[in-house]
């Protein structure tokens, strides 16, 4: 896109939609169940390698992966306690984590990948496989993420808050939630529409889950950017009694758009979940938000894109790609050399720098990797902005 076009785009009025989703999801659960077991091994075994792949159907949990470790964890226990925490403790869900079976297929990490990505005398720690990954931050928010996925994820937590609480004592742990902003030269204006679809019991009127999930969910997030014209939608078929993976298999890494940026921006297609820091599918994905997020705080930009791309058992990235959309106050090139002074690149120091060694993980498998106030979540941290402003004489 040329940089003339990138302007225009900010200028004209347009629509962005982004949507988050329940922790009672069955992609989501998924996704938290791997985390919790890459967490449990993190905790014992800093060291650990973990690829863990889960899948939840009606009565099933399956959990297949690749894992070194030199600790042992109850895996079953693990999945079993992270569906409790969820809300699955009814029948009436279709899926119960007291009596629901868990299948577990493990090996070791192969042979062939460890040797390009072990740390040793001979040879630098390199990246745990190839491919390109992403990141994102603009001045929309304080967070600076889109608007639109940031009060989607707000409106899924809210839910979460309302049903565990008994505020509103009839919904099911399944959810998802959409939120469509208007823009106007770049900036969010208004709400066009909301989505809520959330499991219900069998007993509850449709009138009454609209009048209660608007009241106690919608207005408190989004009610600043509504106005008279727009829509709500709450649970459009006019019925969601049936969810979870009674209804819906779940599986890990089927939500990579909820993880990151809603859709604004690019994707590299690597997920997140039951990986740990030596994917960079994760690690370099953490580490491109940090730097996109420091640029945008240090005033070097309004919006930025930075791209990462690495090689199989290589520690040095094979390129890096920094774009403002035309909100640059330097040339992206110039910014991009500054990047590189500035910010760990390869897989071990990103590892060290963000700590990515510590068992903190399961928390970012629902209402996304980006923009939470969390100090564990150390990539979101804005601790090199004032470098960059140094470098860029501002």
């Amino acid at each position: 896109m040329r940089r003339e076009d990138r302007v225009n785009y900010m200028t004209r009025r347009y629509l962005i939609s982004s949507e988050s989703v329940a922790e009672g999801h069955p992609d989501k659960m998924a996704d938290q169940i791997s985390d919790a077991i890459l967490d449990a091994i993190l905790d014992q075994d800093p060291e650990g390698r973990v690829a863990c792949e889960v899948l939840c159907t009606t009565g099933l949990v399956l959990i297949a992966g690749e894992v070194t470790t030199n600790c042992y964890i109850d895996i079953a226990e693990i999945a079993r306690n992270t569906i409790k925490e969820i809300g699955y403790t009814k029948a009436a869900y279709g899926f119960n984590y007291k009596d629901v079976a868990v299948l577990t297929s493990i090996h070791t990490q192969s042979p062939d990948i460890a040797r390009g990505v072990d740390d040793s005398s001979a040879h630098e720690e390199g990246a745990g496989d190839q491919g390109m990954m992403y990141g994102f931050a603009c001045n929309e928010t304080p967070e600076l993420m889109p608007l639109p996925i940031m009060l989607s994820h707000q409106m899924m937590r809210k839910l979460s808050e309302v049903r565990k609480n008994g505020v509103i004592s009839y919904l099911g742990p399944d959810g998802k939630g959409q939120v469509s902003v208007e823009y106007e030269e770049g900036v969010p204006t208004r709400i066009s529409s909301v989505v809520v679809s959330n499991q219900h019991s069998a007993d509850v009127e449709q009138d009454q889950i609209k009048t209660d999930i608007l009241k106690h969910v919608i207005m408190p997030v989004c009610g600043k950017y509504m106005d008279s014209d727009t829509k709500v939608f709450v649970n459009p078929t006019g019925r969601f009694v049936n969810g979870g993976p009674a209804a819906d298999t779940g599986l890990t890494g089927r939500k990579i758009i909820v993880d990151t940026y809603g859709g604004v921006g690019r994707h590299g297609g690597g997920a997140f979940s039951g990986k740990d820091p030596s994917k960079v599918d994760r690690s370099a994905a953490y580490a491109a938000r940090y730097i996109a997020k420091n640029i945008v705080a240090a005033g070097l930009a309004e919006r930025c894109e930075v791209q990462l791309a690495y090689a199989i058992g290589i520690a040095e990235p094979v390129s890096l790609f920094v774009d403002t959309f035309g909100t640059g106050k330097l040339e992206d090139d110039k910014i991009a050399e500054f990047v590189k002074q500035v910010f760990p690149l390869k897989p071990k120091e990103i590892i060290s720098h963000l700590k990515l060694k510590r068992p903190i993980f399961k928390k970012t498998a629902c209402y996304g990797a980006f923009g939470r106030d969390d100090p564990d979540f150390t990539w979101e941290a804005v601790d090199k902005a004032e470098e960059l402003k140094r470098q860029a004489g501002i």
